[in-house]
């Protein structure tokens, strides 16, 4: 594989630059550099500015509205989003329900949600997990029992991310549960102001209202909105954890992260001498960025496979990926020092200007700490990921 760009990528990422430093909002570059909360208003605001401009979308087909990209341009408009400081666009309407629905929905279905993913009109949620069932996904027992034109639905979902600002679920539902587990699920995409759907909210470790429980008491959803066949759930599912995985591996994000521990590890400490020049230190940052360039050639190669869905590599990328963004926090917290101790919500929240601590780079760092430990565990656990890497790649 060629990793030299050619003069027509970087032209590209010229005017992915360009773009960037005309359109992005200075006050939310702001609050991703200096590692604070985003708003709901804020990651719509972003997603509305991406698409106008038609890029909302890098992995789209232009048949549904996306720019037509190839691997490397989309690999090079992550990289360029993530240096220069942009809110994510949310994944779960744009990179996991979306191309569920263009491989295996209904021409209704996709005329329908593909165009109201793209301008944000609808926000997703992820309805997979269960108590219970999280690693062993297969043994979910939310129900769904035919009623005429429609399912009713009960059950319970948990760890749904950012369900609070939702308006549509895409969930695993167990439609007959006669036969083994695999093969009795099937994919809804349910509304969640449907009468009987209750959301409680999971306050996390650094007080953040991220996740939630998602509670459905005899929800009507109509037949229309069964994705595929039937029963043929978990073949649909797998296909949306490939795209996840894949995504999650962040390359982008971890190579800005790493800069941001350099800046950190080179302040001079109470004894005049910066952390950065301690051999162990160093030594443990080369290795980790040795590792984040491996990580990156890898990821090009997956992406440069484009005939085909992301298969058990992805499950590489996720946990090398995953590793290596907890890596990164761990040395952020340890460059920081006494200094990532102090746990300020308020400047957090973007609520105060300044970090009561005095050290506005480290503030945030304990709380960014404690909300990558789960990074390890969504998407399918890393422990889990290994049993497909060894099966599937290895044959063991």
């Amino acid at each position: 594989m060629d990793l030299d760009y050619t003069e027509e990528d970087r032209a590209f990422r010229d005017q992915v630059r360009a773009f960037l430093a005309e359109h992005l909002p200075a006050d939310l570059q702001h609050k991703v550099r200096s590692h604070l909360r985003l708003s709901r208003d804020d990651i719509v605001r972003w997603h509305k500015i991406l698409y106008k401009q038609g890029w909302v979308a890098p992995g789209w087909p232009r048949e549904y509205g996306g720019p037509g990209w190839t691997p490397v341009q989309r690999h090079i408009f992550e990289e360029e989003c993530a240096a220069a400081g942009t809110p994510p666009v949310m994944p779960f309407g744009v990179n996991m329900v979306a191309p569920v629905i263009m491989a295996f929905g209904s021409q209704a279905q996709k005329d329908y949600y593909l165009p109201r993913i793209l301008s944000c009109e609808d926000w997703w949620c992820q309805g997979y997990s269960e108590p219970g069932s999280g690693s062993d996904l297969a043994s979910l027992k939310t129900s769904a029992v035919r009623d005429g034109d429609h399912y009713i639905v009960n059950g319970q979902k948990t760890w749904t991310t950012l369900a609070q600002h939702a308006d549509m679920i895409f969930c695993l539902v167990r439609t007959d549960p006669n036969v083994r587990k695999q093969e009795g699920i099937s994919f809804l995409l349910i509304d969640m102001r449907s009468p009987g759907v209750t959301v409680r909210p999971i306050i996390m470790l650094d007080e953040d209202h991220e996740v939630n429980e998602v509670f459905f008491d005899n929800v009507r959803v109509p037949v229309a909105n069964l994705v595929g066949q039937e029963n043929k759930g978990w073949t649909y599912a797998k296909y949306l954890l490939g795209h996840e995985r894949t995504g999650i591996a962040a390359v982008g994000r971890s190579k800005r992260e790493l800069a941001f521990l350099k800046r950190l590890a080179a302040r001079e400490q109470k004894n005049g001498r910066p952390l950065i020049e301690d051999p162990l230190f160093a030594a443990r940052l080369a290795a980790l960025e040795i590792e984040l360039m491996a990580l990156e050639m890898t990821v090009l190669r997956v992406l440069a496979k484009a005939d085909r869905a992301p298969g058990p590599e992805a499950s590489v990328l996720k946990v090398r990926g995953t590793d290596i963004q907890q890596m990164l926090t761990e040395l952020m917290v340890e460059a920081a020092g006494p200094m990532a101790l102090p746990f300020d919500p308020a400047y957090l929240e973007g609520e105060a200007a300044h970090s009561v601590a005095g050290d506005d780079e480290a503030a945030p760092l304990a709380s960014y700490y404690f909300n990558y430990r789960k990074t390890s565990i969504y998407g399918g656990s890393n422990e889990i990921q290994r049993n497909i890497i060894s099966q599937m790649i290895l044959g063991l």
